[in-house]
């Protein structure tokens, strides 16, 4: 499979937390995907753009929290996550980049 430029808008970035290092440890990998992907999307994209096999897929949306701005009331942008377990003998070093 070749990476299409479609794959990057489902893939928006990795999460490297206390918590993805600890699902790192059971062969997944978290990332940050877009809102309206769903889990074969983005078990494609993972598998075109990373050359792994995918195991499974797992999502949970992140309502965005109510902050204030300026001392205006705002909202943040609602997240979905993406816990990605790989198969046997696959990686992906995400940790790279920092």
């Amino acid at each position: 499979m070749s990476a299409k430029a479609e794959h990057y808008d489902v893939i928006r970035k990795p999460i490297v937390t206390e918590k993805s290092t600890m699902a790192s440890e059971a062969g997944a990998v978290v990332f940050e995907v877009d809102i309206e992907a769903n889990k074969p999307q983005i078990k494609e994209a993972v598998e075109s753009l990373f050359g792994v096999k995918v195991k499974a897929v797992n999502t949970t949306i992140t309502k965005g929290k109510v902050k204030r701005f300026r001392g205006q009331p705002g909202k943040r942008k609602d997240v979905k996550k993406a816990y990605v377990t790989l198969e046997e003998g696959n990686t992906i070093d995400v940790t790279t980049g920092l």
